[in-house]
């Protein structure tokens, strides 16, 4: 790929690139937690985004997207969101930098990878975090990774209109081969967690079907979640979100008022729970530990969290079946997307295969598969392979 990116630069710019490599990234366990103030346990993988960039002697910007083979181009002065939803991402990151008083110069851009687009790997975040990291590279700026997170961050919500949390642009800064992250949510504070993977493949189930309602009933989640909190706050003023509630809390202050939101609430507390505990069993060698904690995920999500669908709950159930799965659970917002499994690597195959056949002669649908490595985080493509 950045051989490719590398020739698409020099046919249409002239010079020689800088080269940035950003990762996607798969999520283990920790879903709806993170706007909880929870935990979350990203990995980066080895599939990625490249960015090939040099400034430009002008104002102008010009990009070119490698998988879309289209071209746009404006000027520093007229940064703004733009109907091209490919451009949205590096033209946020460009206008968060602006806003925080960087100094930028015009500059050529040439963007491609092998992160899937719509399988939960957050492509949107991989390019995001590459044009930062490659700005950043490009004129000095001496931003730390940290703060280009926020700011990639804050270019998904202003410029792609997605309220997402932090752990997608963490997770490919960050990202280190062999090891998960333990990310606090509240604090930022985070661990690396050894990933001994070897003999395991980590194995996408794509759904490929994405249904109408994700958008409204995520919103209404996190406002039961806060209806939640404020119940709890009412008697104890300490409480800042559902990371500072027992279970016995939620009982005895939300149960009474609403069964539905202390069903809510209570998956997110058992979320919590269950990171932790899987971290203990990945500091302790034992991955089989974490699969178990991953189907609990499932299960809560599916009963409690109600944001599976039927294609989610069916191709987890088909993997529980089978002894080569340690894990198995939906993975991002829910209603649609992709499950993510812990397979052994000799029986990868023959569940793609067979997962695909049942899902098409139970459900009538296609279903594709993608299997990845954990991977090393965003930097320059000749810092990587050296």
């Amino acid at each position: 790929m950045t051989s490719e990116i590398t020739r698409l630069f020099k046919a249409r710019f002239h010079t020689e690139p800088l080269l940035v490599r950003s990762p996607g990234r798969v999520n283990l366990i920790g879903e709806h937690t993170d706007y909880n103030e929870g935990f979350v346990l990203p990995a980066a993988v080895d599939k990625a985004v490249y960015v090939g960039i040099d400034r430009r002697p002008d104002e102008e910007i010009h990009l070119f997207s490698a998988d879309f083979q289209e071209k746009f181009t404006t000027s520093l002065a007229k940064v703004a969101p733009a109907a091209h939803s490919w451009s949205n991402y590096p033209l946020g990151v460009v206008d968060q930098l602006q806003k925080a008083g960087y100094p930028l110069s015009g500059f050529n851009l040439v963007l491609g990878g092998d992160v899937p687009i719509g399988a939960g790997m957050s492509s949107s975040a991989a390019v995001e975090c590459s044009t930062i990291y490659a700005l950043n590279e490009l004129y000095g700026l001496g931003i730390s990774k940290m703060d280009m997170a926020k700011m990639a961050q804050q270019a998904e919500h202003t410029f792609a209109g997605v309220q997402c949390g932090i752990m997608d642009q963490f997770a490919s800064l960050f990202g280190k081969e062999g090891y998960a992250m333990k990310l606090d949510c509240r604090s930022l504070e985070y661990e690396y967690v050894p990933l001994e993977m070897k003999g395991i493949r980590i194995v996408l189930l794509n759904t490929n079907i994405k249904h109408s309602l994700a958008s409204s009933e995520y919103n209404t989640r996190r406002q039961q979640c806060a209806q939640g909190v404020a119940w709890v706050q009412a008697a104890h003023p300490e409480v800042r979100s559902l990371r500072d509630v027992s279970i016995d809390l939620l009982d005895r202050y939300v149960a009474p008022k609403d069964p539905v939101v202390h069903q809510r609430c209570r998956y997110v507390i058992q979320e919590n729970e269950r990171l932790l505990h899987g971290c203990r069993d990945l500091q302790n060698g034992h991955i089989e530990g974490l699969g178990e904690q991953m189907f609990r995920s499932h299960e809560g999500l599916s009963k409690d969290y109600e944001v599976s669908c039927p294609e989610l709950d069916f191709l987890v159930a088909f993997a529980k079946n089978r002894p080569e799965v340690l894990g198995a659970r939906m993975m991002g917002g829910g209603f649609g997307g992709c499950t993510i499994n812990l397979v052994r690597e000799a029986a990868v195959d023959a569940l793609i295969e067979a997962a695909g056949n049942a899902y098409k002669e139970q459900l009538g649908l296609d279903m594709t598969a993608y299997v990845a490595e954990i991977g090393i985080g965003t930097g320059r493509v000749e810092e990587l392979k050296s």
